[in-house]
């Protein structure tokens, strides 16, 4: 079965929305090296709509010599929105024709690498509290953001994870890896 993982940076206030915005000087070797290994794993991409709008206007103009443009435009994507219709014109991408989680738990079952959500917060959210979500990497950086969207809302359900793995790196970010708990 393949696995759906996300890796989202993070302020240490939570805020998980437009790291660019504050995640200065803190992305690090140890983070790129991380980067990396998702893209060589990842051959299946989700993505909700603001991030596709956001990526789509971004990424394909992006120089061929990015590693990250080498890898978001040519990766097959599959688009969760109730709002966009049609073909999509960012290549490889579809957008999903069934609810988001029946989706998934078909396409988990396909051949392929890592599915990896890409951005996506509220994908993110359903899926791992669908219980589709095998990984959570929250990439946190030494910054308070003080502003912004939170992964985590107030009302979510109560969803024990597990620590996977831990990691800190050169500047002082730490790289958290977590499932859900099976118990």
């Amino acid at each position: 079965m393949r696995e759906v993982k996300t890796g989202l940076f993070q302020s240490v206030d939570g805020v998980v929305e437009s790291p660019n915005l504050w995640q200065f000087d803190s992305f690090d070797d140890e983070l790129g090296v991380g980067m990396t290994t998702m893209m060589t794993q990842t051959d299946t991409v989700l993505l909700g709509r603001r991030s596709y709008e956001e990526w789509a206007g971004y990424w394909p103009q992006a120089g061929r010599d990015d590693p990250f443009a080498s890898f978001i435009n040519p990766v097959e994507k599959f688009v969760a929105s109730r709002t966009l219709t049609g073909e999509l014109d960012w290549e490889n991408a579809s957008l999903i024709q069934a609810p988001l989680e029946d989706f998934v738990r078909e396409l988990r079952q396909s051949d392929g690498g890592d599915i990896s959500v890409c951005g996506s917060i509220s994908v993110v959210r359903q899926l791992l509290f669908a219980g589709l979500l095998d990984s959570l990497l929250l990439m946190v950086h030494p910054v308070i953001a003080g502003a912004g969207k939170h992964l985590f809302e107030t009302g979510d359900p109560t969803t024990r994870l597990v620590l996977q793995d831990s990691q800190q790196t050169s500047k002082g970010n730490m790289l958290l890896s977590y499932g859900r708990h099976s118990g």
